[in-house]
This record gives C-alpha cells, structure tokens and sequence, in this order.
C-alpha cells in the first residue's frame, strides 16, 4: 500500500470503527428493530402504517413524521407551495455555486473536501425535498375543501395546534386514541412517498449536524489557526461555508420536521464512510490530506480522531437545540401563527 500504517494508526481505525458499529445498532434498534400493530406506537420511519382506512394509533412520538410533515409548513396559512419554492431555489442557487467551484479547480480535487460532500448533501436533501413537496402540493389541489375552504390534510395540522394550547400533547392522547381517517389519494401518497419521504429525513438529520461541524471547523479552526496549501479563503469559498447553513436554517423556519436525538447515528456514519474514503484512496497512492486532522502519519493522530469523534455531538446538539428553541420559543411569541411540530 501507498499508505504507511503505524501502530497507533489502529486507535483510529478503532476508534471509526466502534462509530460506525455503534451508529448501525442505534439504527437498528430504534429505526427498524420492532414491528408495531395497529395498537402500538410508531417509532420508525422504516416500519409502514397498515393500508387499512380505519387505523387507531395510541400516540405519534417525537421520531415519527407524517406524510403531511414532509411539504406542509409550520406556519399557519403559509401554503405548501411556498415551502415548495424556497427548497427548489435553494437547490438551484447551491448548485451554481457548486458548479462554480468545480470550474474552479476541478471535481477530482474539490470533493477531496467534506465541505462539498455536506454541500452536496444538502443538495440532495433539498432536491428531494423539492420532488416531494411538488407531489404534496399536487396532493393537496387534488383533495376536496372542506366547509371553512381548507383541505383535509392543512385542517388536520391546524386542528392539532388550533384547540388549545393549555392542553399539552400528552394530555390529548390521555383523553383517547387518534382515530386517523384518510381517504385513497392519502394513502397512495403514504405509499409513493414513503421512502422517498424515509431518505429525506435521513438527509435532513445528517445536514444538520454535517453543517455545522463544517462550518465550525472552517471559521474557527482552519481560517484562524492552520495553514492548508490546498485551502484558499476567497468569496466562493466563504459563500459555500455560509450558504449551506443559511439555506437550512431557513428551510428549518418553514417545514414540519421533528429532529430526534437518536438519529446523530446518520451524521456519525455519513463522517465515517467520508473518513474511510480518505484512507482507502491514500492506500491507492493519493498523496496529501485535505485536512491535517486526518493525517495517520503522526502520534498525535488517535487524539485528533478521538476529538474529531466527540465533536459531533455538540454539533448535532446545536441544531438539535436550534429545533427545540424554535418548537418553544416561536409558540409563545406568534401562538395563533404557529404550528408546533410533534
């Protein structure tokens, strides 16, 4: 191998290892680990509603998302469509940035880079997001009006949030079971939608974190403190670091999407499958690093990765805490505006 392996190489490779081990089982057990009857509560994106019309659940956690979730706002009286339009320009403003970039060096160097494999990410998530909330709204001008001129789908989210608000959620299950009513356009849509709806929320967790680790460590680690011949601060570079979290964080003011703690295992395995890429194409005789943090060729390197590691849960809990101030805070100042997400 091009790559030289010293022994205290193998406390990084533990180290990922025992990351990404850790991150699958996390997945497995509360994503796909149980299986849920028509009695029991829905914790996983990966376990299906039954097709059956008439479906009694006694409780929708904080991990579930809802069809409706996926392109319906958080903002009473905002239209889907407009959640529809600030992801589809989002993608089209991050891809021309993107393509800028690639001119500028070439693609062989630039997605060296964890910045533009978390640009791309979130690329991808608004790009899905686009195609799904194209289908919700398509959904929601198919779906009869109800009396008040409202559709069945934004009526039920006005319903869950309108009653009342000294009633809290978990007093509202107390009082009895949901009793979910969907017609067949709703459940093809739950069909069709699922999971594509499933990748988009994996794409919105991992961004989440992803995002801020990279904007972190660019702005308070690399600008200030290192020297990288292969970074050169300029204005794309500086937009790229800044429009990635400013387009997220703004897509996060208008959707519905809960953002759980459990799922840090896809933001963990998102920079581990990153970081073994880098090492498997340094064994094929790639020769410099793109960041000196994930050199192997150094003593220091078991605590670079050890703290590299730890660093993504304060990231992730940024984000985690940005969703929570907006779920508590935003109900107090604008209570008859807005919806809060389950």
């Amino acid at each position: 191998m091009a790559l030289v392996v010293y022994w205290y190489d193998f406390v990084c490779f533990g180290i990922v290892g025992i990351a990404f081990c850790g991150s699958l089982w996390v997945i497995w057990r509360k994503e796909g680990g149980s299986r849920c009857d028509e009695n029991t509560v829905y914790e996983s994106l990966l376990v299906a509603i039954p097709e059956s019309r008439d479906v009694y659940v006694s409780a929708l956690p904080k991990g579930h998302v809802s069809t409706s979730q996926l392109w319906t706002s958080c903002w009473r009286g905002v239209h889907p469509s407009w959640l529809l339009a600030t992801r589809f320009v989002s993608f089209l403003i991050m891809a021309g940035f993107l393509t800028c970039d690639i001119l500028d060096w070439n693609a062989e160097s630039v997605f060296m880079f964890y910045t533009e494999w978390t640009f791309a990410l979130v690329m991808v998530y608004f790009a899905l997001g686009t195609i799904v909330s194209g289908y919700g709204c398509w959904l929601s001008s198919q779906t009869p009006l109800s009396e008040n001129g409202t559709s069945e789908f934004l009526r039920r989210d006005l319903e869950e949030s309108g009653t009342t608000n000294s009633i809290s959620y978990r007093e509202k299950v107390i009082e009895g079971t949901i009793k979910l009513q969907s017609h067949y356009a709703e459940e093809e849509f739950q069909r069709r939608a699922g999971f594509w709806g499933y990748l988009m929320q994996v794409a919105y967790q991992t961004c989440g974190g992803a995002v801020i680790l990279t904007d972190i460590v660019f702005w308070c680690v690399i600008v200030p403190f290192l020297s990288i011949a292969h970074v050169r601060l300029n204005l794309l570079m500086g937009c790229m670091h800044a429009l990635n979290a400013f387009f997220l964080l703004l897509d996060t003011s208008l959707n519905s999407l809960p953002f759980p703690w459990f799922r840090i295992a896809y933001f963990i395995i998102w920079s581990c499958v990153y970081v073994v890429f880098q090492w498997v194409i340094h064994a094929c005789g790639f020769t410099w690093w793109p960041y000196p943090f994930i050199e192997l060729d150094t003593p220091w390197a078991p605590l670079w990765y050890f703290a590299f590691a730890v660093l993504h849960i304060p990231c992730y809990g940024i984000y985690a805490l940005i969703i929570k101030a907006k779920n508590s805070i935003l109900p107090r100042l604008f209570p008859h505006y807005f919806i809060r997400s389950r």
